[in-house]
């Protein structure tokens, strides 16, 4: 595995930090300081997904009922078919119609728990997900889409719930990485159109998109996000781990490049 880490070495980012982790939480591999807090992006997305899907299981919220957009429900916001615009408060599409990712559907997902529970989302993350999990040097200081902060070490936490989850039952866990509202078109940010364009509850699954950021080893059960901060964590139930990598480079065509061939390399270590 530290081959397959090493990889990173070659990348034209001036600092990084990885890990590779299985179900029972045991750590493969790691590359760089995994303790150094780096800005998520839209990894920032499943961590808040996932404070949703407890407070779903808590019965503060249900899937069904109405938020965001006249029509739309909790489960359209998670799925991105709420057919809010990707950064601002404007309706694109009739709910269920068309795969819009949507910051902006993630800021109202944030705004309607914090209501439903009385909770700013911040802090309902935090005692949800983050305290639980022994996250600490996680936080979110902003938008529920894209601002949170974390490190290597915290990620690998999540990565071994979301393989073998204890906050949340394991059949929640399955329906939130498996394809809602399925076939729809849609753009993966940074890869162009692509049809279908198949997510879960707030994680993207790969399934057979082309081309993409993970890699071509990678089984069609793969899920994960990637963040516009050069940022990325994926789980591969069939390999039976996850990778979670933390940069200092926005994402951009170095991504495009480095990322599948790193997977692969993970992927064939395993």
């Amino acid at each position: 595995m530290d081959s397959a880490l090493r990889k990173i070495d070659d990348w034209p980012v001036p600092t990084a930090s990885a890990a590779v982790v299985r179900a029972d939480g045991a750590v493969l591999g790691t590359y760089g300081a995994t303790g150094r807090r780096f800005p998520l992006a839209s990894v920032t997305k499943p961590l808040a997904a996932y404070a949703v899907l407890v407070a779903v299981e808590e019965g503060a919220v249900e899937l069904g009922e109405p938020a965001g957009p006249e029509g739309a429900t909790l489960r359209h916001l998670l799925a991105h078919t709420s057919g809010l615009a990707f950064d601002e408060d404007r309706v694109m599409a009739s709910p269920g119609d068309r795969r819009i990712y949507s910051n902006a559907g993630f800021e109202a997902l944030g705004d309607h728990l914090a209501k439903a529970t009385d909770i700013p989302f911040a802090e309902y993350l935090r005692q949800a997900v983050l305290s639980p999990l022994g996250m600490s040097a996680t936080d979110l200081s902003g938008s529920p889409a894209k601002d949170a902060v974390s490190t290597v070490e915290d990620l690998t936490r999540f990565a071994a719930e979301l393989q073998r989850p204890r906050l949340l039952a394991a059949q929640t866990v399955r329906e939130a990485t498996e394809v809602v509202h399925p076939g729809l078109r849609g753009v993966l940010p940074g890869f162009g159109n692509q049809v279908p364009n198949d997510w879960g509850l707030g994680f993207e699954i790969r399934d057979g998109k082309s081309p993409h950021w993970t890699g071509s080893r990678s089984s069609a059960r793969t899920f994960g996000h990637f963040g516009q901060s050069g940022t990325f964590l994926w789980v591969d139930p069939v390999a039976g781990a996850a990778c979670t990598v933390l940069t200092d480079r926005d994402f951009g065509p170095w991504a495009v490049e480095a990322w599948p061939a790193f997977t692969d390399a993970v992927l064939a270590a395993l």
